[in-house]
């Protein structure tokens, strides 16, 4: 026995009423509560809406600023970097170290002609456009320092009044 599906029996129509009136009701329920207002367009972007606009392009201005700034930094500080590692290369440190030793001897040469067993009353010692003049006078040492420019420094030292 074959089984063939009709709709004609009662339960077929009793099952297509019910759907019938459950799809109308929702329908009616769904549409009561849909009230609709008109759609508006609003941008969201304050450049194009107004609202907002001065603090929009207040924040646009502070990133600008900063991100310049920033580029600025790391400019300078990789410029100092580079400062830095010309002033430590082995030839800086040792040119370094031979200007301190040829001026240490400078100067001890210089505290020999003031100081020594036998001290000269003047003398004059030029470095790199700086002339130095010293003289004993009366007990007194006198340096008169100047500079490139002219500039002029006089120190004057009493011979004998230093002890330790």
């Amino acid at each position: 026995m074959k089984l063939v599906p009709t709709f004609n029996s009662y339960k077929a129509g009793r099952n297509c009423k019910f759907c019938m009136f459950f799809w109308s009701l929702l329908i009616m329920f769904w549409s009561i509560n849909s009230i609709a207002d008109e759609m508006v367009h609003q941008f969201k972007n304050p450049s194009f809406s107004g609202v907002g606009t001065s603090a929009h392009y207040l924040t646009i201005e502070n990133q600008e600023f900063n991100r310049k700034m920033s580029i600025k930094e790391e400019l300078k500080a990789l410029q100092e970097q580079i400062e830095r590692d010309k002033e430590n290369t082995t030839l800086a440190r040792f040119i370094r170290n031979l200007e301190s030793r040829i001026y240490a001897q400078l100067s001890r040469q210089l505290v020999e002609n003031l100081f020594g067993e036998m001290p000269s009353d003047s003398g004059t010692l030029t470095l790199e456009g700086n002339t130095i003049d010293y003289s004993v006078e009366d007990g007194i040492i006198t340096l008169k320092i100047t500079d490139s420019d002219g500039n002029t420094t006089v120190i004057s030292l009493p011979i004998g009044s230093f002890t330790f």
